[in-house]
This record gives C-alpha cells, sequence and structure tokens, in this order.
C-alpha cells in the first residue's frame, strides 16, 4: 500500500424538494465531522440541476469547512455558458471539479449539435479557460461504460481525457475488486499513471441498486445478487450483509494500493458513516 494517505471523499447531490433539503442539510452535519479530503456535488439528467449544483457547494463551502467540488457536464451547455460556470466557481473558491460528458436529455436528438460532445473535450476547455487552477476529475469504468463499442474503445476514451489534462479519476461502482485491478494494469501498459479512486456503493436496498445497475452497467457478481435476492424484503438482512460485503472490498482495495475511496453516500448519513468507522478512516 502507498505510504502516500489516501484520498477519502464523498458524493451528494442537490436536492429537489424541501424534504430533500432537510435530509442533505442532516447528512452533511454528521458526515462532515468525518473530515472528508473533499465533497463532491452532482448535477441531474442533462444538467438540469446544475443551478442546485452551485447553491449546494456554495453552502458547503461557507458552513461545512470542507472542500467541495461540483460536477460539470457538457453535452447541454455551450462554451459561453460553461465559462461563465467556470467563472462563478472559480470565483466561489473552487479549486476542484469533476468534468463529465453528462446524460443525453430526453428529445435533445444527436449530440451534433452540442458545442462540447466528450469529457475530454470539456477537459480541454477547462484547462484552455484556466489553466491550471482546477483540479480535474473525470469519470473511469473499470467494467467498461456501457455505451463503449468496447473494452478497449472505452480504454482509449479514458486516454484521451488524460491526455487533455485530467488530475485523476473516479470509477463507477463496482464491487468486483479484479475489475478494478484489470483496469488499472490496462491504464500502466497505456502510460495513464493519475490517481484513480474506486467509487464505492453501500447497499442498502437491492432493487434500487439492481436498478442502478443495470443502468450504468455495473455488475452485481452473481453470488452476491443471490444472496441479495434471498433475502426478499427484508432489508435489516441486507443492509447487514450488504455491509460487509462493501467493508471487504474497501479493505482489499486499500491493502492493494488503491490510492483512496469516493463513497455515492445517496445523501444517507449511516452507510457511509458505518463503513468510514471499520475501516478506521
Amino acid at each position: 500500500m502507498s505510504s502516500t494517505a489516501p484520498t477519502i471523499s464523498l458524493e451528494y447531490f442537490p436536492p429537489r424538494t424541501e424534504k430533500g433539503a432537510q435530509g442533505l442539510a442532516a447528512a452533511r452535519a454528521e458526515l462532515k465531522l468525518l473530515k472528508p479530503s473533499y465533497v463532491s456535488v452532482t448535477f441531474g439528467a442533462g444538467g438540469s440541476t446544475q443551478d442546485g449544483t452551485y447553491a449546494t457547494i456554495k453552502s458547503i463551502l461557507e458552513e461545512d469547512g470542507v472542500d467541495a467540488a461540483p460536477h460539470i457536464s457538457c453535452i447541454s451547455s455551450s462554451r459561453r455558458e460553461l465559462a461563465d460556470m467556470l467563472e462563478a466557481y472559480r470565483d466561489l473558491g473552487v479549486k476542484r471539479l469533476v468534468a463529465l460528458r453528462g446524460d443525453v436529455p430526453s428529445g435533445y436528438g444527436t449530440m451534433d449539435a452540442a458545442e462540447l460532445r466528450y469529457a475530454n473535450e470539456l477537459v480541454a476547455f477547462i484547462r484552455e479557460q484556466t489553466g491550471d487552477h482546477f483540479h480535474i476529475e473525470v469519470a473511469a469504468y473499470p467494467e467498461t461504460h456501457p455505451q463503449a463499442r468496447s473494452a478497449q474503445d472505452d480504454l482509449d476514451n479514458f486516454k484521451r481525457k488524460v491526455d487533455a489534462g485530467a488530475n485523476s479519476a473516479i470509477t463507477q461502482y463496482f464491487f468486483n475488486p479484479d475489475a478494478y485491478y484489470a483496469f488499472m494494469d490496462s491504464c500502466s501498459k497505456l502510460g495513464l499513471d493519475i490517481p484513480v479512486i474506486p467509487g464505492i456503493m453501500p447497499i442498502t436496498n437491492y432493487k434500487q441498486l439492481a436498478r442502478f445497475s443495470d443502468t450504468c452497467g455495473a455488475e452485481i457478481p452473481r453470488w452476491i445478487r443471490k444472496r441479495l435476492e434471498g433475502y426478499g424484503d427484508d432489508l435489516a438482512s441486507i443492509r447487514e450483509f450488504g455491509f460487509d460485503v462493501v467493508l471487504g472490498l474497501c479493505e482489499k482495495l486499500l491493502d492493494g494500493g488503491a490510492p483512496g475511496l469516493h463513497f455515492y453516500s445517496m445523501n444517507r448519513t449511516e452507510p457511509t458513516r458505518a463503513l468510514w468507522k471499520a475501516l478506521d478512516l
């Protein structure tokens, strides 16, 4: 394992309702006590919650004393809109960004209409506009992006993002550590040496997890899926088993040299806090 302290971060999403805002406020109040390296804040499909992203980032920076990184999507934003957004975040004191293509909104048509179509173009644009001001995170897919034509094509896309100026990457969540190590071996063969932080998804609700995984291409190994299916609606057993699975995964990743962990908190406190405590982070 590297002697460098691991980067341990977590992710929030902007609330859309008053109840959601209360839930996020409660999660932030508790999770900031864990002193994460930073937190990231997502946007909605097609950039539908970019305003919510900015407001949440501003609140975290002003109230929580934690570094915050907004997710920025290029697929439905013009160069002018992106430049204004970068200026606003720089003025706010943001030093880190998560640069993503983003989901194509319903009814948007083809990506040919977009001024920036891919994440590597967004990374290059950020560098063009702001130089080295921002630490840029990009996405990585150990089990291959669901829209990629092949695993090699997906690796080539990742290389383009690194070549454009990405500093580090966060992976889509996965439950098979071999997928991560195989991806890192492939990156090494391509000469890519930026830190790639595993994304960690706590298991608390099997039906929801299965739905997410089918959409994003994350594999739930058969033995895990069968055990979770066997618990039916017994949420307590699902959470207990899920905790053991994810804790074991985190331990293997850190022991194997992963440079950190990025927890997808889903704006909930207990799953992330319990893993954090068990890992003695």
